[in-house]
């Protein structure tokens, strides 16, 4: 898998300043990235697929800047939204599914084949030719990662993409993305979902405030919301 790199890099989104400086080597398989709403961590999965470009500094897929590349960016590593529907684009499952195989370069016959036996492996055949919209929130989901798994990343950025699902689905969704090759570097506010990662990051205003094994960091980092939410009772 490609190793991720960040060096030194400055970062504002609408004026406002996101990462003064922030340098990452980012080569586990699985990493969690915590920390408080606005805290950075969607910005940095931006950075990282190429969504974005650092105002200063290097971001590096191996040898690839994914802001400048987009091809090879696309091909090294997928992302995950907390919402599918800011992700879907077409109509229908065959056409979602297909898109970033055109862009790989591959003819109509290759991309068909590869849909199908993608829809088989998770036993949807009978998605062929179907409207994404008769989909239900779980099955958009499904449908977003089996996009991302066609292009065969090496690594696949999750930011927060069970939120708001039912636990059944949740589980069903995160037993399937356990099982992958894949290097996974997952957003999320369910701790315990971190529990056998191999490191997870805490960050705080763009900063890195913990970064290690999760049963260093995320106690700390419990501990430290639980003081804030005890002196900022009053203050929502």
């Amino acid at each position: 898998m490609t190793g991720v790199q960040l060096t030194d890099v400055v970062f504002s989104r609408d004026g406002r300043p996101v990462f003064d400086g922030l340098s990452l080597k980012l080569h586990e398989s699985r990493i969690g990235l915590i920390g408080r709403n606005g805290a950075g961590k969607s910005q940095l999965l931006r950075l990282i697929a190429g969504l974005a470009a650092p105002d200063q500094g290097i971001v590096r897929l191996g040898d690839c800047d994914p802001a400048r590349n987009r091809k090879a960016a696309i091909a090294a590593v997928g992302i995950l939204f907390q919402n599918p529907d800011h992700q879907i684009i077409f109509p229908t499952v065959d056409e979602e599914l297909s898109f970033g195989l055109g862009a790989l370069g591959h003819d109509k016959a290759t991309k068909h084949d590869l849909v199908q036996a993608m829809l088989e492996r998770f036993g949807k055949a009978d998605w062929t030719g179907r409207n994404v919209q008769s989909l239900s929130q779980g099955q958009r989901h499904l449908l977003c990662l089996m996009a991302v798994l066609l292009m065969q990343p090496g690594t696949i950025l999750l930011d927060e993409p069970f939120a708001g699902l039912d636990l059944v689905t949740a589980l069903k969704l995160n037993a399937i993305l356990d099982g992958l090759a894949q290097r996974l570097i997952h957003v999320t506010h369910d701790l315990p979902s971190l529990a056998q990662y191999d490191r997870v990051i805490w960050l705080d205003q763009g900063r890195v405030l913990g970064d290690g094994a999760p049963d260093v960091v995320i106690p700390a980092y419990r501990a430290a919301m639980q003081e804030r939410a005890a002196s900022d009772r009053a203050d929502f």
